[in-house]
């Protein structure tokens, strides 16, 4: 699947999903379940490759809060596009938790959500195999004005702009 960074551009993806049965390699940099990275941490910590976890939508961000040091990179799973929770996850993830990794945004998004993947903290975007790359990367110029504080520092958002003028 194709992998877009927050500018829109595309990325090689480094980084390999290891099922929860399969054994996981000395090398290369892999992502492992929640579930799994509970039960192995420190066999896990002990390799000399980058790491990463997938967060289903139910996990929390304080569920891997402690060891984000240890993380290359937070991968969120989006079951359904509707399912707004890793946007909370990712918010929290860098504004809370101060994490500078990469967070990934997989599963179930949409074109039109990418902007605010963006806005929350998420760097890279895990697109479908389908998807028009032009639409993808059309979609981080449309939304040009918020109401809330993004993540990213930009320029005020609406909800204070307001007392600027004043």
């Amino acid at each position: 699947m194709p992998l877009l960074r927050e500018t829109g551009e595309t990325a090689a993806d480094a980084w390999t999903i290891i099922a929860d049965d399969q054994p996981v390699p000395d090398t290369g940099a892999v992502v492992v379940s929640l579930k799994r990275w509970r039960e192995e941490r420190e066999t896990l910590a002990g390799r000399d490759a980058p790491l990463g976890v997938l967060l289903s939508s139910g996990a929390l961000a304080s569920d891997v809060a402690p060891d984000l040091q240890r993380l290359g990179l937070i991968a969120l799973d989006f079951p359904k596009f509707r399912d707004g929770r890793g946007f909370t996850v990712a918010r929290e993830l860098r504004e809370r938790f101060g994490y500078t990794g990469e967070i990934r945004a997989m599963g179930h998004v949409i074109a039109d959500q990418f902007p605010l993947l963006v806005r929350c903290g998420v760097s890279t975007v895990q697109v479908p195999d389908t998807a028009k790359l032009d639409q993808w990367q059309a979609a981080l110029g449309k939304l040009t004005i918020a109401y809330q504080k993004a993540v990213a520092g930009e320029e005020l958002p609406l909800s204070l702009r307001r007392f600027k003028v004043a």
